[in-house]
């Protein structure tokens, strides 16, 4: 039997690539001590992530901002994940997946992801056996392994990025205070948004609104 689990990370933030992250399972992944990376040290994730991709097939897409921008234009971000998810079994070509559902409705995900991979895959290839769950990460290890190495790879190009540009960004997330802070700071300086700000974002919309009220105030 080869199963699978997926995961995504950085789905949600207005700033940095989002990572869909997929495991083969293997014998010993219990016994690693895997769990929701959320729930996890960085240091453990690397820790975990390290000894999973030394076990193990992964495979790991990376969907830019601009890139998700650009795929908005088109599609909803949750035919965007279905899709992403898509290619992951494409890939491994699994009897069985375990997905953690990128939808608030895991059976409409699940089926719109059925009917993408059935489309997709060429004539003689197996059909699979697909579980679609929210928080799948906490209930089977292949896909807590998973989310592991999907936020393990999402954090390592934030901080590559810190590097990149010489500041702090946070986790990128809108909800943090660091995040907005820089992004504020960003848009006021720039004239042209840089490509790893996900400009689709309302975030990014309230705040040059906000901006640009202040700014009107201003020169009254």
């Amino acid at each position: 039997m080869r199963e699978i689990g997926i995961d995504e990370a950085g789905k949600g933030p207005v700033i940095g690539s989002m990572f869909v992250a997929g495991i083969l399972n293997f014998d010993g992944l219990e016994e690693m001590g895997v769990r929701d990376s959320k729930r996890l040290s960085p240091s453990r994730r690397e820790y975990l992530a390290n000894l999973i991709e030394e076990a193990t097939e992964v495979h790991v897409v990376e969907m830019t901002a601009s890139e998700i921008d650009e795929g908005r234009k088109r599609h909803t971000l949750n035919e965007i994940m279905v899709e992403l998810f898509s290619e992951l079994i494409m890939h491994f070509q699994p009897d069985r997946a375990f997905v953690d559902a990128a939808d608030v409705n895991p059976e409409r995900f699940a089926a719109n992801l059925r009917s993408n991979y059935e489309r997709e895959r060429g004539e003689g290839e197996k059909e699979i056996e697909l579980i679609s769950e929210s928080k799948a990460d906490e209930r089977y290890p292949v896909v807590s392994a998973a989310s592991i190495v999907a936020k393990v790879h999402r954090d390592r190009s934030i901080r590559q990025l810190e590097a990149e540009i010489g500041a702090e960004i946070g986790s990128g997330y809108p909800a943090d205070p660091k995040t907005i802070q820089f992004l504020r700071g960003l848009l006021k300086e720039k004239e042209d948004i840089p490509s790893y700000v996900r400009r689709s974002w309302k975030t990014v919309e309230r705040n040059l609104s906000s901006i640009n009220s202040s700014f009107a105030k201003q020169s009254l």
